[in-house]
Parts: structure tokens; C-alpha cells; sequence
């Protein structure tokens, strides 16, 4: 069970109503919603919620004539692409991976688009579905979708960022609205494969700054009884406009040798600027994982950064903030196809709590609201 009192799913798959789809009558095939999930999160200028989805579109039968299928955005249309079953790998649910290449191949087994979900001020009902506002692949950068925004607003101006992939690149996309509510896309601002880019919600020195995390294929080592495990971390960038990024010599957050909680770690929520035990700092939640099977056991931590310099970590606590609800998911249980997994994507401040935002076993969005006394340092 939770350890929190409010902590639900306030959106999921059957939510969705997949005739309003971008892909709606435009495929000759049947299509379903496999997620509603690792939403983005901000706070509207009427102060109710606003979470950006990533849905998941899925072939309802991805397997037929001896080859398995993947959809595709092509110049303004939806198409799909055949691979040979022998050729393919389709152990994992969310892709599958092609053989006989030099390189690691694969192909998803959805296409993602981003709705916009407003909710009340505690995040806990659904005020509104914002079919027409929804954001879908526009061009051959997302050619296989648009996938887990993150929301910040700086100033008067929200900035999203968004993964966007295709063949040619696993890009950081950006959208920009002056509403919270109303996006435009303003380019590219990541070439290199980054799954996990949060923009700072404010600026240090007139300086935009983010966390990022690049993938990789390999990893140099530490030196032998290095507190630090080889493998993806949470780095950092700065900007002087949020359009062109500088990476910041020093690393960010690296994953901890002593733990297997935190064998792969990528971002969260875009990190806030507060105060915890009476230390001010930036408030950033990430993701760890234990391995464990395909996809492993993700859960939430935290940890404050310093307000000058957020390369240190002035506090953080090695026991998980938020962990994977089973019992949540449970009326859903038919739907499932991964499970352990929460990844959170979004952070609002509401008094003495936190609203956190995450997606719960990917598949449906899930609203926590964490006491601020929970963040105690270890």
C-alpha cells in the first residue's frame, strides 16, 4: 500500500477517446490506446492543472502474415512498416528488436501523441480533455512519435520539452506556450539520443539551466572502490535562452555503487527552487531502477541542489520517495503489460505538499500528493 493518504490514477487508457486520435481515419487497421501515461505537469494561470499525456497508440494486431508491424508518420500520413518475424526480437512489449544488423535496432510497437488533460487545483479530477490542442508528429524527426513532456515555466513563459524519435535521431524536441495551454514548436534543441531533458523552473545568474541524460553504448569505468557505478547520469546544461545549450563541466547526479536501486538513473520532474530542512536548493526528482527482468523495478528519489552551483547535491535521501502501487493498477489488470514501474514527470507546489505527477506501470497517469515533512534528508 501507499504510504501517502491522496495517491490515485486520475487518467488512463480507457479515458481516451480514440476517435478524436490524430491517427483516427487514417489507418486501414483497428488501433487502441496501450498507455495514457508519464504526464508533464503545470500550474495554469486559473490555478487548475495541467497535465500534457503521452498516449501510446498501438496496433491491435501488430503480428499477421508472418511479420510483425510498426506504425509510422510520413509526410502528413500514418503508414506501416512489415519486418520479418524471424527477424525480430519481441520480448519487450513497448518495442522489438531487429537481428542481423551491427548495430542495436529496434522499431516500437506505438506510435506516442501528447493531450493535454486539465485537472483542478489538486490534480485529483478532470476538468477538461483538449482534443484540439493535441500534439502530434510534424515532421520526419518524429516519425515514430512524440513521447514524456516536461513542463516549466520560467518567467512568463512555459517551456515543454519532448523526446521525439525517429530513424534518423532520438532528439530533444521544445514547445512553447505563453498560456500553459496553447503550444507552439520552436525546434530542436538536443541532437544526441537524451531521453530525460529538465529544463530549471527559473534562472541562476540570468542563466538558464537543465539536467539532461545522454545514452550511450558504453561506459568508461571508475577507479576500483569508486563510489560510482558506470552508466547513464543525470548531467547538466546551461543556456542563455533556452534555445541553445552549453553542457556544464561538472557531472550532475551519478548512480551510487553501493546501491542496485540506482543502476540506470535518469530525470524526473523539472527541479523547483525551495527549501528542505532548512537549506535552500533546487528540488529535482529522478528515477532509479533495479534490474529485474526486461524493463526492471523503477522508482522516485530526490535530491536538493544547490542554488548556485546544481552539480552538488546539498541533500538527498537513499530510500525511494515513490514507488511502484500495484494495487493501483489492479482494476486494470487486464490492460497491464509491464509492471514496478513509476516514473515521475511532473511537481507542483500546494501548500504544505507537493502534487507529483508520474506515470504508473506505463500505462496510466498517477496523482500523489507527498507531505513536504516527507523530505527529510538521510
Amino acid at each position: 500500500m501507499s504510504r501517502y493518504a491522496i495517491d490515485k490514477l486520475v487518467f488512463s487508457p480507457q479515458d481516451v477517446d480514440i476517435a478524436r486520435s490524430p491517427l483516427a481515419g487514417k489507418l486501414d487497421v483497428e488501433t487502441y490506446v496501450l498507455g495514457a501515461f508519464n504526464p508533464g505537469l503545470t500550474r495554469l494561470p486559473s490555478g487548475n492543472l495541467l497535465m500534457m499525456v503521452r498516449v501510446a497508440e498501438a496496433l491491435r494486431k501488430p503480428i499477421f502474415d508472418e511479420h510483425v508491424h510498426a506504425i509510422r508518420w510520413d509526410q502528413g500520413n500514418y503508414v506501416l512498416d512489415a519486418w520479418p518475424l524471424a527477424l525480430a526480437d519481441t520480448a519487450d512489449p513497448r518495442q522489438f528488436l531487429l537481428r542481423g544488423g551491427g548495430w542495436r535496432v529496434m522499431a516500437l510497437t506505438s506510435l506516442s501523441w501528447l493531450l493535454p488533460v486539465e485537472l483542478s487545483p489538486d490534480g485529483l479530477e478532470v476538468v477538461a480533455v483538449h482534443y484540439d490542442r493535441a500534439i502530434a508528429p510534424a515532421g520526419e524527426w518524429q516519425s515514430y512519435g512524440i513521447e514524456d513532456a516536461r513542463i516549466s515555466r520560467v518567467g512568463d513563459e512555459w517551456l515543454m520539452t519532448t523526446c521525439s524519435v525517429s530513424p534518423e535521431r532520438q532528439s530533444t524536441t521544445l514547445y512553447v506556450s505563453d498560456n500553459g495551454l496553447d503550444w507552439r514548436f520552436d525546434g530542436m534543441v538536443l541532437d544526441h539520443q537524451n531521453k530525460d531533458m529538465m529544463i530549471f523552473e527559473g534562472q541562476i545568474d540570468g542563466q538558464y539551466w537543465a539536467q539532461t541524460r545522454p545514452l550511450g553504448d558504453h561506459y568508461f569505468a571508475y577507479p576500483p572502490g569508486c563510489e560510482w557505478r558506470p552508466g547513464p547520469s543525470i548531467n547538466l546544461a546551461t543556456s542563455p535562452d533556452a534555445r541553445h545549450w552549453r553542457p556544464y563541466l561538472k557531472p550532475g547526479i551519478r548512480p551510487h555503487a553501493r546501491t542496485v536501486s540506482t543502476a540506470r538513473i535518469g530525470g524526473g520532474a523539472p527541479p523547483i527552487l525551495t527549501e528542505i530542512d532548512g537549506m535552500k536548493g533546487w528540488l529535482t526528482l529522478w528515477h532509479g531502477v533495479e534490474p529485474k527482468e526486461i524493463v526492471g523495478i523503477y522508482s522516485t528519489y530526490w535530491s536538493l541542489l544547490d542554488c548556485d552551483d546544481p552539480s552538488i547535491s546539498v541533500a538527498t535521501q537513499h530510500k525511494p520517495l515513490l514507488e511502484p502501487a500495484p494495487e493501483l493498477t489492479r482494476p486494470l489488470e487486464d490492460l497491464l503489460y509491464v509492471r514496478s514501474v513509476v516514473f515521475t514527470t511532473g511537481l507542483a507546489d500546494h501548500g504544505d505538499q507537493y502534487i507529483v505527477a508520474s506515470g504508473e506501470a506505463d500505462l496510466a497517469c498517477r496523482i500523489t500528493h507527498i507531505p513536504k515533512s516527507a523530505f527529510i534528508p538521510s
